[in-house]
């Protein structure tokens, strides 16, 4: 098959690459894209296992430099974007990782989280119901959005009236993340990093003077056999926080309820079974996963399916590809709320398991309930758009009326 099926930047692709997903799983699983450089992996079982191999990273630099691995220095004006994130713990290896990983995880603990779940749903239910007061609306824009950026500002200590300026600031620092991503983009991300690395700044030195029951606090105060976090530590793990459990979960919301609409015996089934939605929200995490690619490193020779990659190369991890194998989901272009078992991979496996995952969950489903109570009756209203990213898949607008 040709290569160019395979187009991360084409809008029917974005739209719908299920079908794509589904001849490369047959003839071939690994692949080289010559126009992003990067090997395509497709199959669940070689996802599976090269999300939990150690000869790939998140990144090379802790053992080489990006010349010795055959890539051109980093422009200097994206310092600042690269030091605010090499200072979480998403784009460093161990031992790094596992130090940042061990602190972080003192703070943001379980119990903090489900902690949580009161806050979560009242608002939820504040959202869902204006929506449905209001006879419907952009479902992303009044419920998909406020509720994990107030969630996450709840959470980290962000005063409300300086809420309004993390959702620009996510979205910034989140376009770097696209492939091969335009000047004007990286250079939004420079400043959005810039920016908000000067608040979290200033907020966290504020928590050391005056302390407070957040998370900026605890992170702050977090102490294990004498290690602590710097500042900077801080300010990245503060950032990861926001991006990875923004820009993901307001995806998963969107995608999620498009799924339903366009499965209605699904949607129906919901309605008058509630009780499916942790299972529902599983499946929907499956069925169209709001981040459908993950990259790495190849740190040494590897083999995948009988083809050599290199050291230095760079893979493309296909994560919707992967949620609809039918060699491990029966049925994988149904959608089925009640499936069980679901191990799908949407939060990633590994040592970079995604730390806020039990935080989405609470949230997508706390969203979903909350919606379904409230509006029981809410249909589609004007069929959506794609955005323009594949690395982040998500809704343009997810208008409904009731």
């Amino acid at each position: 098959m040709s290569d160019a099926v395979y187009d991360p930047w084409s809008p029917e692709f974005v739209a719908d690459p299920y079908p794509v997903f589904e001849r490369l799983r047959e003839e071939r699983p690994v692949f080289f894209h010559e126009p992003t450089g990067q090997w395509v992996i497709s199959r669940y079982e070689d996802v599976d296992a090269l999300l939990r191999d150690r000869r790939l990273g998140r990144s090379y630099l802790h053992i080489g430099s990006h010349e010795e691995f055959g890539r051109r220095p980093e422009a200097d004006f994206l310092k600042p974007f690269w030091d605010l994130v090499r200072a979480g713990m998403l784009d460093v290896e161990p031992p790094t990782h596992t130090r940042l990983r061990r602190l972080v995880s003192k703070a943001f603990t379980a119990r903090m989280v489900e902690g949580l779940r009161p806050t979560i749903r009242r608002l939820a239910t504040e959202l869902a119901g204006a929506l449905a007061d209001g006879g419907g609306g952009d479902l992303l824009a009044e419920i998909a959005e406020p509720l994990p950026v107030n969630v996450i500002a709840e959470m980290l200590g962000v005063p409300p009236e300086d809420r309004y300026l993390l959702r620009p600031w996510s979205a910034g620092i989140c376009g770097m993340y696209e492939l091969n991503p335009p000047e004007e983009a990286r250079r939004t991300a420079v400043r959005a990093a810039v920016e908000f690395s000067d608040y979290l700044r200033t907020l966290a030195r504020s928590r050391r003077d005056e302390p407070r029951d957040d998370l900026i606090t605890a992170l702050a105060q977090v102490v294990d056999e004498g290690d602590r976090l710097t500042e900077d530590e801080l300010v990245g793990t503060c950032v990861l926080l926001l991006n990875a459990g923004h820009e993901a979960t307001v995806n998963a919301t969107g995608n999620g309820w498009w799924s339903l609409f366009r499965n209605p015996g699904e949607l129906e089934r919901l309605r008058a079974e509630p009780e499916l939605v942790p299972t529902a929200v599983e499946e929907l995490l499956r069925y169209d996963t709001p981040a459908p690619m993950f990259e790495r490193w190849v740190l040494e020779d590897i083999t995948v399916a009988g083809v050599d990659i290199p050291r230095g190369a760079e893979v493309a991890l296909q994560f919707a590809s992967a949620n609809r194998d039918p060699e491990v989901f029966a049925e994988p272009d149904r959608l089925d709320l009640s499936r069980d078992p679901n191990p799908h991979i949407t939060f990633g496996l590994g040592i970079h398991y995604c730390l806020g995952a039990p935080l989405a969950r609470i949230e997508l489903t706390e969203s979903f309930g909350a919606l379904l109570r409230a509006a029981p009756d809410l249909r589609l209203s004007a069929e959506p758009q794609w955005k323009p990213g594949y690395v982040l898949r998500g809704l343009e607008a997810l208008h409904v009326e009731r």
